[in-house]
C-alpha cells in the first residue's frame, strides 16, 4: 500500500468506502432486527443507495480521496466525522421525503458509528502499514527532542511518518515542570529537564539532539551546546514554526547548530515603511553585487519590490550566480540587470549612472583583505579610493538621491593599507556631501561578518574537514562579529535614516576571541579539540591584535535606531584631499597613506 500510486489509491479508497457504506445498512438492520417493524429489503436498498450517493458527494466536498493518509492526524479524522455526519443527516431527510415516513433513528445511528469506525479505520490502516513495513532496512538513530511545545510535537509526528529521516524519537526534555511525564505522541514522553541532557543521552544511547524551541534565546542555545560539549552527539535545530506553517520550509529541514547561531543577536525590527520609501518601485544599483555583503544587500532589497535592481560587479562568475539566484526567485516581478564593470573605470561608471538613473546606490565594491592589501597596496588605492571616487562622483553627476558606502571598523586609527584606504574613501564621501549636492552621501561602518569570503569561518571549516590543525594567529586575538544578513539589513536601515554626511556605526556587540571561535566550531563539527588541534601562526602584516570601533568622543552616545549609532563628522578639506589622492596615484607611499588617514581628519563637529 505504501507504494501504490496516487490514482490507484484514490480508486481503492473509493471502492472500500462504497462497500462499507453499501453493506453497513444491512449489518445495522441485522443487529437491530428485533426492533424493526414494516422494514423491507426494498426499503433497505433505497436507504443504501441514498447513503452511497450522499457519502460520495460529501467525500468530494471534504476531499477524502486526495489526502496522504499515511500522515493522518486529528484534523484528518475530524474531516471524516464531518463528512459521515452530513451524509447520514442528508440521507435521513431524503429517505423520509421519499417514503413519507419518519426515519428509524436507531438504524441511522448504528450506521453512522459503523461508517466512522470502518472508514476511519481504513484510513488509519494506511499509516499503521507505513510504520510497520517501511521500517525495514531503515537504521534509525535514537533522537532526543528539546522542547515539548508545538514545534516538538510537529517534529515528532514528522519523524514517525517519514522513516527516511533516519531518526527515532525516544524522549523529550522541557524546562516546564507541568509537562513532565506527559506523552507528546504515542510512546514519546517528556522525561526530564534541559540540564538532564548529558545523563539522558548516556541512559538512552542518544545519537542526535534536535532543538525544537523557535523562541530559544542565543544565550540558552549556547548553554545547551555547552551541555553537549563532552558527549558525542550531533545537535540540530528545526526551522521556526512560522516558516513551516507558511510553507516556506518543511519540518524536516533541520540544520546543524552553526557558530553564527551562537554569536547571533536578537533580530532587529526594521522600519519597513521608511525603507520601503527608499526602495519600493525604485531603481537601485549595488556595486560589488557578487560579494558576500553586496549579494546579501541585493537579496534584502528584492524583498521590498524595487522597479529595477542593477547588479554591478567586476567578477563575471559571482554576478552570474547572484543574478541567477534572484532571477529564479523574483522573475517577472521586477527587472534584474547584471552589469559587468570595474569601479576603477571612471568613464564607464559615469555612463552607467547616466544610463540607469538609480534612485539609491549601495557601494559595496572594495578590496577588504588586510594582509593581501599589505602585499598589494597600490590595488587598495585603485579600488578602494579611486573606485569610490569614480562611483560617488558619477552618482552625484547623475543626481542620484542617496549614495551609501559600506565601510569598516578598520578605518579607525588604521595601521594598515586596507583600513587607511577605506578611511580616505569615507573622506571622499564626506567631501562630496556639499550643500548644493542633490545626492545625500553616507558611510556605514561595521566589523567582521561571519561566513563572508575571506573570513575565518570558511577557513576553519576547511581545516577541520581536512583533519586539522586549525590555525589561529594569536591566543589573544579578538574581533567584533555579526552575521551577513544582520549587517545587510542594518545597512538598509542606516541608508533610510541618512540625511547626508553621516558616518553610521553598527553596534557589533561584544568582541569575540578567535580561539574561542575555533574551539566552538571544532565542537559543533562533532570533534574534540585534541582530535583536530589548534596552532598559532602569528599576527600577519597589517593586523591588529584588537579591533577598535569609534571612541567615545567620536560617536554620539544615543542610538539613532536600534544597533545604529551616528559618528561625529569631521570636516574634510576637499582641495587637500584631491591633491593628496592625485599625488598618491603618481608616487605611492604606504607611510603617507596611513599618516594621512590618521592625521588629516580635521576638527569634529556635531
Amino acid at each position: 500500500m505504501g507504494h501504490v500510486s496516487a490514482k490507484k489509491r484514490q480508486i481503492l479508497l473509493w471502492i472500500i468506502d462504497s462497500l462499507i457504506v453499501t453493506f453497513s445498512v444491512f449489518l445495522s438492520y441485522f443487529i437491530l432486527e428485533p426492533y424493526f417493524e414494516n422494514y423491507s429489503i426494498k426499503k433497505l436498498v433505497l436507504i443504501s443507495i441514498v447513503l452511497l450517493l450522499s457519502h460520495h458527494v460529501f467525500a468530494q466536498i471534504f476531499d477524502l480521496y486526495h489526502r496522504a493518509w499515511e500522515y493522518a492526524s486529528v484534523s484528518e479524522l475530524l474531516l471524516i466525522v464531518k463528512s459521515v455526519t452530513w451524509s447520514i443527516v442528508t440521507s435521513m431527510i431524503v429517505v423520509s421525503l421519499i417514503t413519507m415516513q419518519p426515519p428509524f433513528v436507531r438504524l441511522f445511528f448504528i450506521t453512522w458509528m459503523m461508517h466512522l469506525l470502518l472508514i476511519g479505520g481504513s484510513r488509519l490502516s494506511w499509516r499503521v502499514y507505513r510504520r510497520i513495513f517501511n521500517k525495514k532496512d531503515q537504521k534509525k538513530k535514537p533522537t532526543l527532542i528539546v522542547g515539548a511545545g508545538r514545534g516538538g510535537s510537529l517534529l515528532i509526528r514528522q519523524m514517525i511518518a517519514t522513516p527516511n529521516m533516519g531518526m527515532e524519537p525516544v524522549l523529550v526534555v522541557d524546562d516546564d515542570s507541568n509537562k513532565q511525564n506527559i506523552s507528546i505522541t504515542t510512546g514519546v514522553k517528556v522525561q526530564g529537564y534541559i540540564n538532564d541532557i548529558p545523563e539522558l543521552v548516556k541512559r538512552f544511547r542518544i545519537k542526535k539532539i534536535i532543538i525544537a524551541i523557535p523562541t530559544l534565546s542565543q544565550k540558552r542555545l549556547k548553554e545547551i551546546t555547552a551541555l553537549c560539549k563532552d558527549i558525542e552527539v550531533e545537535v540540530l535545530i528545526m526551522p521556526d514554526i512560522e516558516s513551516v506553517m507558511t510553507g516556506q520550509l518543511e519540518v524536516n529541514q533541520l540544520k546543524k547548530v552553526e557558530v553564527e547561531d551562537l554569536l547571533g543577536r536578537a533580530p532587529v525590527e526594521l522600519d519597513m515603511a521608511m525603507i520601503s520609501k527608499e526602495l519600493t518601485h525604485k531603481t537601485i544599483l549595488v556595486t560589488g553585487a557578487g560579494g558576500s555583503i553586496g549579494s546579501e544587500i541585493c537579496r534584502q532589497i528584492c524583498k521590498f519590490s524595487p522597479e529595477r535592481i542593477i547588479l554591478l560587479g567586476h567578477g563575471e562568475n559571482s554576478i552570474y550566480l547572484i543574478h541567477r539566484e534572484l532571477n529564479k526567485k523574483y522573475k517577472g516581478q521586477f527587472e534584474i540587470v547584471p552589469v559587468i564593470a570595474d569601479v576603477q573605470d571612471r568613464e564607464l561608471m559615469f555612463e552607467i549612472m547616466e544610463n540607469y538613473q538609480p534612485y539609491v546606490v549601495y557601494h559595496a565594491a572594495a578590496h577588504k583583505h588586510v594582509p593581501l592589501m599589505e602585499y598589494n597596496p597600490k590595488e587598495a588605492v585603485k579600488n578602494n579610493i579611486n573606485g569610490t571616487k569614480n562611483t560617488a562622483e558619477a552618482a552625484k553627476s547623475a543626481k542620484v538621491n542617496k549614495f551609501v558606502m559600506i565601510s569598516t571598523d578598520k578605518a579607525v586609527n588604521p595601521p594598515n593599507v586596507m583600513g587607511a584606504s577605506k578611511r580616505v574613501a569615507e573622506m571622499i564621501i564626506q567631501s562630496l556631501n556639499t550643500e548644493d549636492s542633490v545626492t545625500d552621501f553616507v558611510a556605514v561602518r561595521f566589523g567582521n561578518v561571519l561566513g563572508s569570503r575571506g573570513s575565518v569561518i570558511p577557513l576553519f571549516k576547511e581545516q577541520i574537514a581536512a583533519g586539522g590543525p586549525v590555525t589561529v594567529t594569536h591566543p589573544e586575538m579578538t574581533r567584533y562579529f555579526m552575521t551577513i544578513p544582520e549587517a545587510a539589513r542594518l545597512v538598509l536601515q542606516a541608508g533610510a535614516l541618512a540625511t547626508g554626511g553621516e558616518v553610521f556605526v553598527l553596534d557589533m556587540g561584544k568582541p569575540v576571541k578567535i580561539i574561542d571561535l575555533a574551539k566552538n566550531l571544532i565542537r559543533l563539527s562533532g570533534f574534540k579539540e585534541e582530535d583536530i588541534g589548534i596552532e598559532f601562526s602569528g599576527i600577519r602584516p597589517g593586523e591588529k591584535l584588537f579591533e577598535e570601533l569609534l571612541k567615545e568622543d567620536e560617536i554620539h552616545p544615543e542610538q539613532v535606531y536600534e544597533k545604529i549609532y551616528r559618528g561625529k563628522v569631521s570636516e574634510v578639506n576637499r582641495v587637500v584631499l584631491n591633491d593628496f589622492i592625485n599625488g598618491l596615484n603618481q608616487t605611492f607611499s604606504k607611510t603617507q597613506l596611513i599618516d594621512f588617514a590618521n592625521n588629516n581628519r580635521g576638527e569634529k563637529h556635531e
